[in-house]
C-alpha cells in the first residue's frame, strides 16, 4: 500500500510539474508574439483589385377606369453594370474599366423605346515618373447596343443611330495625375480619334461629321479626363466622369463635353436607388432642328435617369 500511495504521489507531481511547464512556455510565447512587429515589407501586396455593380431598376403600372387619365399600362426596365480591374505593381500600373447600360420603356399610347443604351470601355496604362504622376497611354471605345431613333410629332420615326454608328475610339498618350486614389486625372495634348459609322443609310447622311457616303473620320487635338469615385456617407456614392476633346484641324474652339454623373443610395444590401446625370455636346452631331428656324444643328445633350430596384457588388 505504501508502495501504491508513493507511486501516485510522484505521478501526480510529475504531471503538476508538466503542466505549469506548459502553461509557462505558452504565456512565453504569447508575450513574445506582443512585442515582435510584422515588417510591412513581410505582406505580399495584392496586385489586382477587381469589381462588379450591377443595378437592374423595373417599374411596372396600370390604369383601369381611371378619371384622371393616364396610360392604361406602362413598364420600364432600367439596368447598369460596372466593372473595373486595377493592377498596381511598383511604378506600373494598368486600369481596366467597363460602363455599361441599357434601358427600355414601354407604353399604350408611345409604344416600346430604349431609355439608355451605354458602351463603354477604358483601358489605361501608366509608369510612375515622379511624386502621383505617371506617364500613360490611354485607348477608349464608346458605342451603344441597338438601334436608336428620333421621334418627331408630326412624321415616322427617323432612324439616328445603331451599333457601331456611330463608335468613337480614342488612342491617346499623355500624362496622369493621381493625388489620392479616388481621383486622377489624364492629360494629353496629341490624342487620335476615330469616328466610325458602319451603317450605310446614316453615312450617306454624312452623319456625327463623316463625309458623305464615308463610314470614317479621323480627328486629331487634345484631350483631358478627369475621374472621381467617392463615398460621400455610409450607403451614399458618387461617380463622376469628364472627357473634354478638341479637333485641332476643326473647329478647335468647339469643345466635344462628356460629362457623366451617378449617385448610388444603397438602402441594405440588395437594395439601392440610382441617379444618373449624363450631357454630351458634339459639335459634329446636327441632329436636332430649330422649331423657330427649321435649321438643324447641335444642340446639349442631356439625360437623366431615377431608380430604385435591385443592386449586387462583388
Amino acid at each position: 500500500m505504501k508502495k501504491l500511495t508513493l507511486s501516485i504521489a510522484c505521478s501526480l507531481l510529475c504531471y503538476m510539474s508538466t503542466q505549469a511547464q506548459n502553461d509557462w512556455m505558452k504565456t512565453s510565447r504569447e508575450e513574445a508574439s506582443t512585442k515582435i512587429k510584422k515588417d510591412a515589407a513581410d505582406t505580399i501586396p495584392k496586385l489586382w483589385k477587381k469589381g462588379l455593380n450591377i443595378n437592374v431598376n423595373i417599374n411596372q403600372g396600370s390604369l383601369t377606369n381611371w378619371a384622371a387619365g393616364g396610360d392604361n399600362f406602362s413598364f420600364s426596365l432600367g439596368s447598369n453594370v460596372y466593372a473595373w480591374a486595377f493592377y498596381k505593381k511598383g511604378k506600373h500600373s494598368w486600369d481596366n474599366v467597363a460602363d455599361l447600360a441599357y434601358g427600355y420603356i414601354n407604353t399604350t399610347s408611345l409604344g416600346g423605346r430604349k431609355s439608355d443604351d451605354r458602351i463603354d470601355l477604358t483601358s489605361k496604362y501608366g509608369y510612375e515618373i515622379g511624386h502621383n504622376w505617371y506617364a500613360s497611354g490611354l485607348v477608349n471605345l464608346r458605342t451603344q447596343f441597338t438601334d436608336g431613333f428620333l421621334y418627331p410629332s408630326d412624321t415616322t420615326p427617323q432612324l439616328s443611330s445603331r451599333f457601331f454608328a456611330p463608335a468613337y475610339v480614342l488612342v491617346s498618350p499623355g500624362f496622369d495625375y493621381k493625388p489620392v486614389p479616388e481621383f486622377s486625372l489624364f492629360l494629353s495634348p496629341v490624342t487620335s480619334r476615330f469616328v466610325l459609322v458602319m451603317d450605310d443609310a446614316l453615312s450617306q447622311q454624312g452623319a456625327y461629321g463623316v463625309d458623305t457616303g464615308t463610314h470614317f473620320k479621323y480627328e486629331l487635338g487634345a484631350y483631358l479626363s478627369a475621374n472621381y469615385i467617392k463615398t460621400i456617407g455610409k450607403n451614399i456614392t458618387y461617380k463622376g466622369r469628364l472627357d473634354l476633346f478638341s479637333d485641332y484641324r476643326h473647329n478647335p474652339q468647339n469643345i466635344d463635353v462628356f460629362f457623366t454623373n451617378a449617385l448610388e443610395l444603397k438602402v441594405n444590401k440588395w437594395i439601392s436607388a440610382l441617379l444618373s446625370c449624363d450631357m454630351i455636346y458634339d459639335d459634329d452631331v446636327k441632329v436636332f432642328e430649330n422649331k423657330k428656324t427649321g435649321v438643324k444643328g447641335a444642340r446639349l445633350q442631356i439625360k437623366q435617369v431615377i431608380g430604385i430596384g435591385f443592386t449586387a457588388k462583388f
